[in-house]
Order: C-alpha cells, then sequence, then structure tokens
C-alpha cells in the first residue's frame, strides 16, 4: 500500500510540482492550501507524512504542527516543516512544536525526496 502525504503550503504552483514528483514515486498524495483546511485534512485522511509550510492564511504551519504533534490520535504522523523561514529562532520554534525535520526553500528537490524517503522509513 503506498504511502499517504498531505502537502499543505498556500503557494499553487510549489504544490503541484511537489505533488508531481511524489506521485511519480509511487506515493499517494493529498493537497491543502491554508493551515485550517490542512489541519482538516490531516484529521481526516491521517497521513504517513505532511509536509508543511510556515506561513499560511487562517493557521500558520507551526500552530498545525502543534495541535496534531500534542494529540494522542495524531502525534505518530510524520511533519517536515518546509519553509522560507531559514533562521535558527525559526527552526527552534519548529522543534518546540515537535516538527520531525525542517527544510528551507528554495530547495532541491532530489534532496527533498530522499529526505522524505528516510522519514517514512522510520
Amino acid at each position: 500500500m503506498p504511502k499517504k502525504i498531505l502537502i499543505i503550503d498556500d503557494e499553487v504552483d510549489l504544490v503541484e510540482t511537489i505533488k508531481f514528483r511524489l506521485e511519480s514515486q509511487g506515493y499517494q498524495v493529498e493537497t491543502a492550501y491554508d493551515g485550517q483546511e490542512g489541519l482538516n485534512k490531516a484529521k481526516t485522511i491521517q497521513p504517513d507524512l505532511i509536509i508543511l509550510d510556515v506561513m499560511m492564511p487562517k493557521l500558520d504551519g507551526y500552530q498545525v504542527c502543534r495541535l496534531l504533534k500534542f494529540d494522542v490520535k495524531f502525534m505518530h504522523i510524520k511533519v517536515l516543516m518546509l519553509t522560507a523561514r531559514g533562521q535558527e529562532c525559526d527552526k527552534n520554534i519548529g522543534d518546540d512544536v515537535r516538527a520531525d525535520a525542517y527544510m528551507t526553500k528554495p530547495f532541491d528537490g532530489k534532496v527533498l525526496l530522499d529526505k522524505i524517503a528516510a522519514m517514512l522509513k522510520k
């Protein structure tokens, strides 16, 4: 059964690009374009991994991550923060909300795919 990945990001072109790459690797991919929609989908489909932007409408990525990671029903979902915010303080907030990994934009597509594969093997 293919692994389920949910991409939550308000940049439509970026979402479609990542979705295409992941589907070509055999992953089942769902998408959401703001934090609230992403949180609702995460709770409904319970993906194996979430690729999560930080700066989004309705709920930011840190809020989404915290709401999932501090809930016993969803804390097992792996979260990869993918954001333009690359300062050390931003990464520390990612740690505080229990994100499993943190990558900054722009990113290398192969590095992203390798990171996802490694996270899903654990």
